[in-house]
């Protein structure tokens, strides 16, 4: 295998700190999130949904709707997701799992609607101090929030499109979208071909192979298709397998907390990162844009191939050369 292009720093600045592109101008039926054309409004707010990544929580139902999906590590290298629907909300997400407070900074940044089953100590304050729009399983079990009698618990807690509709009403947050992100696409006409061929892209967050994830690039179909421990990712609800236009890591500072290994992750700072796209990488840099975390080059946002984008968030300290590898 080859590995992918060696970190430099952790560096890069704020988007407070950098200058702007010029503002996008997107057609009303064209998705911010991943520049498809879309049949429901795109003034819908987003919604940002923390679920369950352990091997028993799987297949999850729902992914194939994410717009984004972000993988984030939790406690004891068990990684979790943040799956972002704004363009569809599927008929059920879940498993539901707890909050972190880097999952409640994620969906502050984007003014997304957050849902999440449980929470930890630090992610508890900011929710009792409203920083985001939420609906919480712990308050809501059984209700808003049903578990499945195929999963044991803590991973059988799911939310349907009808309760999520209710939530938004429950706690009076308003459905249409406040901040529009930077994402920039690639037109219909245009390719990307300018870097390392990249057939096949592994993604490490341990040695564990439950935790590994693993890419094949499909030319004809110009996407990537996941599995993970020789097992396809899938959604549950109608086993179609994940395609993903976009494969992106991104380098992040993390800390370790409290005895039970919770993590802070610095979503400021900005940094390295690599992007998997039309068969090839190339590395990249990550910023904070007012909120979004936006690939970049040269502090504009690079332009992705239109379709869905799987974001891996990995620590620091061993970087995308230890954490990803990638072959012709």
């Amino acid at each position: 295998m080859v590995a992918a292009a060696s970190l430099l720093c952790l560096g890069g600045c704020s988007s407070k700190e950098q200058s702007e592109p010029e503002e996008q101008e997107k057609p009303n039926d064209v998705s911010w999130f991943t520049g498809e054309m879309i049949t429901d409004s795109m003034d819908n707010r987003p919604i940002l949904a923390t679920i369950s990544n352990i091997p028993a929580a799987r297949p999850q139902s729902g992914l194939s709707d994410a717009d984004q999906i972000y993988e984030f590590l939790a406690e004891g290298q068990v990684t979790r997701y943040a799956a972002l629907f704004q363009s569809k909300v599927p008929n059920q997400i879940g498993p539901v799992r707890s909050a972190r407070d880097y999952f409640v900074h994620l969906a502050e940044g984007m003014d997304a609607f957050y849902i999440a089953h449980g929470y930890s100590p630090d992610a508890k304050k900011l929710l009792d101090d409203r920083v985001v729009d939420y609906i919480n399983g712990i308050h809501h079990d059984g209700t808003l929030f049903e578990r499945s009698a195929d999963r044991r618990a803590p991973h059988n807690s799911y939310i349907s499109k009808e309760h999520i509709a209710e939530a938004f009403s429950l706690v009076n947050a308003s459905k249409k979208i406040t901040a529009q992100p930077s994402f920039s696409f690639l037109n219909p006409d245009e390719s990307d071909k300018i870097g390392d061929i990249a057939s096949t892209v592994q993604v490490s967050y341990s040695s564990d192979p439950n935790f590994i994830s693993t890419y094949q690039y499909n030319q004809e179909a110009n996407r990537y298709y996941r599995s993970v421990n020789g097992i396809d990712t899938v959604d549950k609800l109608n086993e179609q397998r994940i395609e993903l236009a976009n494969i992106i890591v991104m380098e992040m500072d993390h800390q370790t907390v409290d005895q039970q290994g919770r993590l802070a992750i610095d979503l400021e700072s900005g940094g390295q990162a690599m992007l998997f796209h039309e068969g090839i990488a190339k590395p990249i840099e990550w910023q904070n844009k007012d909120g979004f975390l936006t690939p970049v080059e040269q502090g504009v946002p690079v332009k992705l191939t239109v379709g869905k984008t799987w974001i891996h968030i990995v620590p620091s300290l061993s970087g995308p050369s230890t954490s990803v590898t990638y072959t012709p």
